[in-house]
């Protein structure tokens, strides 16, 4: 019997011959934590009577969620982290160089074929690279740092084939906000979730990205896309490691297929207070806004920035309306400067902050005020998200984000792209 993308991997990596539902220990590719869950790790490492980092080439900690430190007992932990890293000799990305989730593959960590586990939920976002990527609490991060191991059970994969091309002004956000509104939340918990299809092949890495990044909000184990000439191309350019793609075999079994014409999608927006509660951009537009943010792990990317640059172009944000951005590494925003990206976002109104998570996560930048509107670029929504149960988030493209900074409300962006 053929094997899925996910089943083959976790084969290759355990020297099992592994099917959805076996148990295995499999070696591990890259192992990386944030500074939301690194210290825990830490201290369970020392616990655990660790002595020594498994390979220090292949584990990093990343400093993003809250920085700069909002916080003295917050630059405490940094702290924690930054002389671990020293002792142990791994890589430790500091205040300033980005998103994890944007700094692993950009630095070249992980490649096609990869077996990779973070201490951060959005780990699954390395399936974009034909790798199997997904999210573990710090005590396993921990184990991974230790042994370069971790047991897993293999999950049962379900594909997704999505036909068509995405019209004018609809991006990979809006596809991926309009199959978890369709999923739901946990239609797909603890599977392995191919993307294929004409509409995926169409996209550039960075919207795969986006795509396989939010697998995790319908419940995904990880989100998994074959390698294609755009995969291995984008590959080559950021690592020295040798890519090893891996396809699923024609007889491989899923626990089931769906297949969807995206040809004739609109733009999506998900509505407060879950990810899956998402409409068409019509079903919302005119909803006032007070704050919209552009960037995160989803949406931060040069592509990103230069979409929501071109709706910005020649036009101001709404005076009622905060926008800022935060670019997801140091790297994007030296490029989207040397665009010349980052002067129109900011002759347009924009407030940029640091390469990082900025509002996303809500310790620090953009908290917002009680009863306002966001429109942000993020993957979540859940009330309490940025930092105040009582704001109200929505998520959408960059597109979507821009136009309705300067609306003032939420917009269709294809009306500012006509």
């Amino acid at each position: 019997m053929g094997k899925t993308i996910a089943e083959k991997i976790l084969s290759s990596h355990s020297g099992q011959d592994a099917y959805a539902n076996d148990i295995v220990i499999a070696d591990l590719d890259f192992v990386m934590g944030q500074d939301g869950t690194s210290p825990l790790a830490i201290q369970v490492f020392k616990e655990m009577q660790g002595e020594k980092i498994f390979d220090p080439e292949r584990v990093a900690m990343v400093i993003d969620h809250s920085a700069p430190s909002p916080l003295e007992g917050v630059s405490g932990l940094h702290a924690l982290m930054r002389e671990f890293a020293r002792q142990q000799g791994l890589k430790l990305y500091d205040v300033g160089d980005g998103v994890c989730h944007q700094l692993v593959p950009e630095k070249g960590h992980v490649v096609c074929g990869d077996l990779v586990v973070g201490a951060d939920s959005h780990t699954c976002t390395y399936g974009a690279l034909n790798a199997f990527a997904t999210g573990v609490g710090s005590t396993d991060l921990a184990a991974a740092m230790i042994s370069g191991k971790l047991w897993f059970k293999v999950p049962e994969s379900v594909k997704l084939v999505l036909n068509g091309r995405l019209p004018a002004g609809v991006y990979a956000k809006d596809l991926i906000l309009y199959l978890i509104a369709d999923l739901t939340a946990d239609g797909v918990t603890y599977m392995a979730v191919e993307f294929t299809g004409e509409a995926i092949a169409e996209l550039s890495v960075e919207g795969r990205f986006t795509i396989a990044n939010m697998a995790i909000e319908m419940g995904a184990k990880a989100g998994l896309m074959e390698a294609d000439e755009k995969t291995l191309a984008w590959v080559e350019r950021h690592s020295r490691r040798v890519p090893r793609p891996t396809a699923a075999d024609p007889d491989a079994s899923y626990a089931w297929v769906k297949e969807y014409d995206v040809s004739s999608l609109p733009p999506y927006v998900a509505r407060p207070h879950t990810v899956d509660n998402g409409v068409p951009v019509t079903e919302v537009a005119g909803t006032p806004i007070q704050q919209a943010v552009l960037g995160t792990c989803t949406n931060g990317r040069l592509e990103d920035l230069r979409i929501a640059a071109s709706i910005l172009r020649g036009r101001k944000v709404h005076p009622g309306v905060r926008l800022i951005v935060a670019p997801a590494s140091r790297q994007i925003l030296l490029d989207a400067m040397r665009e010349g990206i980052m002067e129109t976002l900011v002759e347009a109104g924009a407030a940029v902050v640091t390469p990082g998570c900025g509002p996303c996560v809500g310790t620090h930048n953009g908290i917002p005020s009680d009863g306002e509107n966001v429109i942000s670029t993020a993957n979540r929504n859940f009330k309490g998200r940025m930092g105040n149960g009582k704001a109200f988030i929505y998520l959408a493209s960059p597109a979507t984000v821009a136009a309705s900074a300067v609306a003032g409300e939420i917009a269709d962006p294809r009306e500012f792209l006509k």
